[in-house]
């Protein structure tokens, strides 16, 4: 089995650099998808200021869906725009400050700036900042999140 053929080799090609569906797994390489496992971390990813899409997601038939599409847009958009999943039933106070009861469902949080009131505050060391929440009201595919990106103002790419 030494030489592929020429069309081997072609077909081989396209398939590796198509962004079009062709009917074969995709090769995403590793999962660019960041697992939550606290607050204190999302807040980190904030400070990077990059866009953080946040899946909020139960184990429902849905979620496997949900999951593959999340690969694929994290894959497309990395390192621009972050994506983690939050599997609410371990971390449910966080899931519950979201105020939602229809799972699994998206947020986007974006622009974090540091909050102009700091209100009454216990410890100096806390500082407030204010960042946009957008809800992902679009078709949950890599098209509709760039689509949604495009309609917000929101940088995906080093060319944009």
């Amino acid at each position: 089995m030494g030489e592929q053929s020429f069309l081997d080799r072609m077909i081989s090609h396209l398939r590796s650099t198509s962004k079009y569906y062709t009917g074969y797994p995709k090769d995403r390489g590793p999962s660019r998808i960041i697992p939550f496992t606290s607050e204190r971390q999302f807040v980190q990813l904030l400070h990077e200021g990059r866009p953080v899409v946040v899946a909020f997601t139960i184990k429902c038939p849905y979620t496997k869906h949900l999951d593959e599409v999340l690969e694929d847009a994290a894959a497309e958009f990395y390192p621009q725009i972050k994506f983690i999943r939050v599997e609410c039933p371990k971390y449910p106070g966080f899931c519950i400050t979201r105020q939602k009861n229809e799972y699994p469902f998206i947020e986007i949080f974006h622009s974090p700036e540091q909050a102009a009131n700091q209100g009454r505050t216990v410890d100096l060391n806390i500082t407030k900042y204010s960042v946009k929440v957008l809800p992902f009201n679009y078709d949950q595919s890599v098209y509709g999140f760039r689509e949604f990106f495009k309609r917000h103002g929101i940088s995906y790419s080093q060319a944009n």
